[in-house]
């Protein structure tokens, strides 16, 4: 496989180790089949982000694989390489928000399932609700002249158009693509990952939910305290300055 070059100086090395990890948590929890699926994370300062190559296997993914992209025009900073071809989606949600310092999209098998049924994953329970502060998105359809012409850069106008229709992007940190699949998205490229999986699971939980009950649903105080619990300045959820694996309550 051929690598980049010229990447000394350009690239945090931090960030780069990073973005690798955060790309190897898809294939570990079942996020994607063989290529399928990207992260991304971003050097504000620089006006850089980092992303995985298009169509490299996981299990040969290296740090000096990822692929260095400049926020403002799209340019391929170094090597031979090319970005994901999902690329131009991440940097438009990157430009929409000061906020974000990660993207991940996957093609999770439940949460593509409501994104090719049209349906937004409802908050049905408090799994939901601890990550997201309301249903988790489903954008509109993209026009054909919107595929026939800078289809990635129009997928991230649509999900930009989804989030600013919501509560804001980090208090419902993703949405689903018609009849595509998931993107998610955080504060650095480990959060926006951890997101899909979260978004995994909990769509998982309403497909089955909805099978049993229909009309199922809870009350939006209920939701409310479970979120407001792990975010925002009354959080009182974990232990800040210690991490502990698996910690679930």
């Amino acid at each position: 496989m051929a690598r980049p070059a010229g990447r000394s100086g350009l690239v945090d090395p931090d960030l780069a180790r990073e973005v690798l990890r955060a790309n190897l948590v898809i294939p570990r929890e079942g996020l994607a089949t063989l290529t399928w699926g990207n992260v991304s994370g971003l050097d504000r300062a620089r006006g850089i982000y980092l992303i995985k190559p298009s169509g490299v296997p996981y299990d040969e993914l290296a740090v000096e694989h990822l692929v260095p992209v400049e926020v403002e025009t799209g340019r391929v900073l170094a090597g031979d390489l090319r970005p994901s071809t999902d690329s131009e989606t991440h940097r438009l949600l990157y430009l929409s928000d000061p906020g974000l310092g990660g993207v991940a999209h996957t093609h999770s098998t439940y949460a593509v399932s409501f994104a090719q049924a049209g349906r937004a994953v409802p908050m049905l329970g408090t799994t939901h609700a601890d990550t997201f502060n309301g249903p988790v998105p489903l954008t509109r359809e993209l026009t054909a002249a919107e595929c026939a012409t800078d289809y990635e850069l129009n997928t991230g106008r649509v999900l930009v158009e989804a989030m600013r229709a919501g509560r804001g992007p980090l208090d419902v940190p993703g949405a689903l693509v018609a009849g595509h699949g998931p993107f998610t998205w955080g504060t650095d490229a480990g959060t926006a990952v951890e997101h899909s999986v979260v978004l995994e699971a909990v769509a998982e939980m309403a497909l089955h939910t909805l099978a049993l009950n229909p009309a199922a649903a809870s009350p939006d105080h209920l939701f409310e305290r479970h979120f407001t619990r792990k975010h925002g300045p009354g959080a009182y959820y974990g232990n800040p300055d210690r991490e502990v694996a698996g910690a679930g309550a």
